[in-house]
């Protein structure tokens, strides 16, 4: 079902998009490639009228996207230490999130996850139950361009000590009724909200869109 909080002219982006990226992909001459190739540039002009966006710029992430084109995921841990949160600040925006980052091919999703929290907060951690699955789309506060899935972890501290990575620079644990900015792609309150229902009842049932 599409979500009316994305606008049209995104919904039309992505889908030219995506069309274009599956085109290329599967293109048996240059007379097709080319005319995929435009309706990747169409893609681009269209978001970059409604952004500011360079257009160049645009064209260039776009075509870095190969093969068939498919819903990027999100994974995050929840760590929830003596009810407090572990979140962490992204060097990017100075804005704090749960630990984690887009899937990588070949990777388990929950190696994933623990890698991610050891990187990005130095926390050895179990995943126990996923909390939920979520659509972007569906996110009140901010879009990105590529469709994403986000799947949000449990997790357990086995061993570690705080400590920030490459892409972090602080690194704590937060009351959930009092927060420090969020980084509203990454976390929001309704994923906080769901954790924190998860980890004061851990017989709820998996949440998802």
């Amino acid at each position: 079902m599409n979500d009316r909080r994305v606008p049209r002219w995104l919904k039309w982006a992505r889908e030219i998009q995506s069309m274009s990226q599956t085109g290329l992909a599967y293109s048996l001459s240059e007379h097709d490639a080319e005319r995929y190739r435009r309706l990747l540039r169409i893609a681009a002009e269209i978001v970059e009228s409604h952004t500011g966006l360079a257009r160049e710029g645009l064209v260039e992430n776009f075509s870095a996207q190969p093969g068939y084109a498919t819903v990027k995921v999100d994974v995050r841990g929840a760590v929830v230490r003596h009810g407090r949160i572990l979140l962490v600040q992204e060097r990017r925006d100075a804005r704090w999130n749960m630990p984690g980052g887009w899937a990588d091919v070949g990777e388990v999703p929950s190696d994933m996850v623990a890698r991610e929290v050891l990187e990005e907060s130095g926390f050895i951690v179990k995943p126990v139950k996923v909390v939920g699955v979520y659509d972007s789309n569906r996110s009140p506060s901010h879009l990105e361009f590529y469709h994403a899935y986000k799947i949000i972890f449990l997790c357990e501290i086995t061993g570690g000590e705080a400590r920030a990575g490459d892409e972090t620079q602080s690194v704590g644990f937060f009351s959930f009724d009092d927060l420090p900015p969020l980084s509203a792609y990454r976390t929001t309150a309704r994923h906080l909200n769901d954790v924190r229902s998860f980890a004061e009842d851990p017989s709820r049932p998996t949440v998802f869109d």
